[in-house]
């Protein structure tokens, strides 16, 4: 089941015995537990039914236990069980598992890590109950998830305000719902559609200087655009990683020649193709005006061996900031 699907049962008072919710994204795993602890009790109910355990003070067989028992003046009982993946022996769970009883709602936090679906575990829950993989979104799918969520609230993003938003808070979906509620509150209920001004202003990314304008200076050959965001790296290379620029134009390059080798060039089948915004896709094409196909081949070249400078590799002593010079005009001329 997906999580929209889990959310939704849940809000129709369609409960499982068991919710094995497992993977790398919090996120996910935080919403539904937190729903199932806030929702399915009322607050008299949770003084004798809800319980929280954490997987490095038990053993499974202590999950078990309390999973058997039964509910006081009240429907249902909620175990909820943190940090599993720390229980040494969580195969042990097969034995409750297999006949669990519907009046518990029995709810595993397993982060980080995930069931072996060849055991007899992962068949048995994923028969009598919810077994739920999250997935850490990758650098692409988050400003399409960033637009569902603000849908979800009533307002909208545009592109690049939502380019500047993966670029700067990565795939963690906890910090950038984070983020995304104190720039809601920031902006006021009034304002219907976020700007990379509205970015700039409350989160604090420059909306002149970031690894998304070189890229776009970098395939239009902008040599003046360029080198004052290069300028302005080097300034500040904490806040702007050589290493982050690096992997942002290699993934760059990386689309470029692929868009030589598409045979439908229309916006939309070149978007869903490079897995973009059909919004950049104008970018790539004004970059395969500039750049042939051998050259591309050498920029991606040139990033792999600047990748290994930044990382001291050749005994590099140069500043970010002159190695990111060095690249930039290498990668131009």
């Amino acid at each position: 089941m997906t999580f929209e699907q889990i959310i939704q049962d849940l809000k129709q008072k369609k409960y499982k015995p068991i919710y094995f919710l497992m993977g790398d994204e919090g996120y996910y795993i935080d919403e539904i537990t937190n729903y199932i602890s806030n929702n399915v009790l009322s607050e008299e109910e949770k003084g004798f039914n809800q319980t929280t355990l954490y997987g490095k003070d038990i053993e499974a067989e202590d999950v078990i236990m309390a999973a058997r028992r039964y509910p006081m003046m009240a429907q249902h009982q909620v175990i909820i069980v943190k940090e599993a993946q720390n229980i040494a022996r969580i195969e042990d769970l097969l034995v409750y598992s297999e006949n669990p009883l519907n009046s518990t709602v029995l709810v595993i936090n397993y982060r980080y890590k995930t069931l072996d679906k060849r055991k007899k575990l992962y068949k048995s829950i994923a028969k009598n109950g919810i077994l739920f993989e999250s997935k850490k979104l990758r650098d692409y799918e988050v400003p399409k998830w960033v637009n569902s969520y603000l849908q979800s609230k009533g307002k909208t993003i545009d592109a690049k305000a939502s380019a500047l938003l993966a670029e700067f808070l990565g795939t963690d979906l906890s910090k950038i719902t984070h983020e995304l509620d104190k720039l809601e509150l920031a902006i006021g209920a009034s304002v219907k559609q976020i700007t990379s001004a509205h970015i700039e202003k409350n989160i604090g990314v420059s909306k002149d200087y970031n690894n998304f304008e070189l890229q776009k200076a970098v395939l239009a050959k902008d040599v003046s655009k360029a080198n004052k965001i290069i300028l302005a790296f080097g300034r500040n290379p904490k806040a702007y990683p050589i290493q982050v620029t690096t992997v942002t134009l290699f993934s760059c390059f990386q689309k470029l020649l692929s868009y030589y080798y598409l045979p439908d060039k229309s916006k939309h089948s070149v978007a869903s193709a490079l897995k973009i915004n059909p919004f950049f896709v104008q970018d790539y094409t004004t970059g395969a005006r500039h750049y042939p196909a051998k050259k591309v081949i050498q920029v991606i070249s040139l990033l792999r061996e600047y990748d290994m400078k930044s990382k001291g590799f050749n005994s590099s002593t140069t500043e970010p900031g002159e190695l990111l010079k060095e690249l930039v005009f290498k990668i131009m001329h």
